[in-house]
């Protein structure tokens, strides 16, 4: 069966998963892989199995997110901005986790 997902894609989410595995007792999974210098990422989604490219400017990485940390990873969510803006000081991830939290995801 073919993959709908491009050669490129699955290499980013393998990338994403070289440090041990998608998903480990230790808590190892990631669930943001930028892409284009903050401007997108890959969002995996625990609660549904499914990974989306997305904006990290646009409403719908904002809701995704909303999912995530309503289902109760709102903190390894944050830890993982807070990572990747160290990371990756100008790709803007301070300002991605600062919109988050407007928006009220985080539950603030």
């Amino acid at each position: 069966m073919a993959s709908n997902t491009s050669k490129t894609a699955r290499a980013s989410v393998r990338a994403g998963e070289a440090k041990g595995g998608a998903l480990s007792v230790l808590g190892e999974f990631k669930y943001l892989i930028p892409l284009n210098n903050g401007k997108h990422a890959y969002v995996r989604n625990l609660t549904n199995g499914k990974t989306v490219h997305l904006s990290t400017s646009s409403d719908a990485f904002v809701e995704e997110i909303r999912v995530l940390a309503g289902a109760g990873h709102a903190a390894k969510i944050r830890a993982e901005l807070a990572a990747l803006n160290t990371a990756h000081p100008g790709h803007g991830w301070d300002a991605t986790e600062k919109r988050l939290a407007e928006a009220g995801v985080f539950g603030e």
